[in-house]
């Protein structure tokens, strides 16, 4: 599965309202680190198929970053029925993200 583009127009129903566990990372364009992560969580994103993975930029989507309390990015939320399970800040590697997932 490809990532999806989260927004703060589609963040309630692809992510809060989602029947699978999802997978945000948050970041921004001019963000080296953040460049350094996006090509793992597209590798997360094709391999498993059995959760929904997305990218939320910080910069159009403030509101989303202030309401997650996000301070530094990257930073990847693990979402469960609405809930955060788990949270990663920093570059974080794929075999650490599945095995949160």
């Amino acid at each position: 599965m490809n990532t999806l583009k989260i927004t703060s127009e589609n963040f309630e129903e692809e992510v809060l309202k989602s029947d699978k566990t999802v997978v945000v990372d948050f970041y921004a364009d001019w963000c080296g680190p953040c460049k350094m992560q996006s090509p793992i969580i597209d590798e997360v994103a094709r391999e498993m198929e059995n959760i929904k993975v997305g990218k939320l930029n910080v910069d159009e989507n403030p509101e989303i970053a202030v309401r997650y309390h996000v301070m530094s990015i990257p930073t990847i939320l693990i979402i469960k029925n609405g809930d955060v399970t788990k949270e990663f800040v920093g570059l974080t590697d794929k075999e650490e993200l599945i095995n949160n997932l």
